[in-house]
């Protein structure tokens, strides 16, 4: 292994201190970390290139201090994209991905985590998926995130709605429901918020949606506030500045199961997970251009009803049916 003073190129982008240890617990490296994300790009730049990102970077290591990033500033690589949002032009410049070369720029920054907005640069105030964060309170453990998480499938289909599942690595899940760009932030907010109010107010005894924690004891949190333009997600397939190097990993709805260990999902093993896949668990997010209907939060459970959530599980067919 080349000292930690060297520097290297790697796919045409300049590299200092590969040698550098990010994970003290596992030994890796800033090398490593670069060729985790030369492995990964393909999957990673099709939920990341073209959104303004927020990063986590930590450049002594994850054990050090580290610092959120959003802003463009001085000594930016030049493998980065800025672009100023209308509305937000008093904060400065967002940065953004564009391509592998950016991907390999964020590990020269130090960077451990990626949280890219649920909208892209061209249409920053047209989202196009929705995202609840399902966080497990004290006492439960992660075969009740993966039961709740179910549940909310099943909810979103009763309204026509396809969805997407990853782990975070941490202790929750991510339930993602594509959407076409037609939409403003309000309103998708509007509906995040009503659906996981009436997910709670169903069973309250297992779901909140109050951030207090003093509340979240046997209950799981769903956050909707990440329905903002600012309240970022981690991306899928980004590292974690976290102990174990764990990684947010896209599932199929058929793996997330109670008997399933998001703590699997590391670096030295989502790329051989990846190399092994069959098929990618979300190939069909792209195709789903799905419309909200926030009437439907409140529908009629009579014939009137029963006709639309079937006409809506129909479209729902076809775009699964691909």
């Amino acid at each position: 292994m080349p000292p930690a003073s060297t520097e290297i190129e790697i796919a045409g982008v300049r590299l200092t201190s590969p040698g550098k240890v990010l994970y003290p617990e596992q030994g890796i490296t800033k090398r490593q970390l670069a060729d985790y994300y030369l492995a990964v790009s393909d999957w990673i730049l099709p939920h990341v290139a073209g959104r303004p990102i927020t990063l986590v970077r930590c450049p002594t290591g994850r054990q050090r201090k580290c610092f959120y990033q959003r802003h463009a500033g001085s000594g930016i690589p030049p493998e980065l994209g800025q672009v100023d949002i209308p509305g937000f032009e008093d904060s400065g410049a967002y940065l953004f991905l564009k391509d592998q070369a950016g991907l390999l720029a964020l590990v020269q920054m130090g960077v451990l985590e990626i949280h890219p907005w649920g909208a892209r640069i061209d249409r920053p105030d047209r989202p196009d998926r929705v995202i609840f964060d399902l966080d497990p309170g004290e006492g439960l453990g992660f075969a009740d995130v993966a039961s709740a998480a179910h549940e909310l499938r099943a909810e979103l289909e009763r309204l026509g709605l396809a969805s997407f599942v990853k782990t975070t690595g941490g202790k929750g899940v991510h339930v993602i429901v594509p959407i076409a760009r037609r939409h403003a932030w309000p309103e998708v907010k509007s509906f995040a918020k009503a659906f996981a109010e009436r997910m709670a107010a169903a069973t309250p005894e297992r779901y909140l949606t109050r951030i207090a924690k003093a509340e979240r004891r046997g209950r799981i949190f769903i956050d909707y506030l990440r329905n903002d333009p600012t309240s970022t997600a981690i991306a899928p397939y980004s590292t974690r500045s976290r102990p174990g190097a764990p990684v947010a990993t896209p599932v199929a709805w058929e793996e997330l199961t109670p008997s399933l260990d998001p703590s699997r999902f590391t670096m030295a093993t989502v790329p051989m997970r990846l190399n092994e896949l069959r098929a990618d668990p979300w190939a069909k997010m792209a195709a789903c251009q799905q419309r909200l209907d926030p009437a439907a939060m409140g529908e009629p459970t009579g014939p009137r009803g029963r006709r639309r959530r079937a006409r809506r599980a129909d479209a729902r067919a076809r775009i699964q049916a691909g």
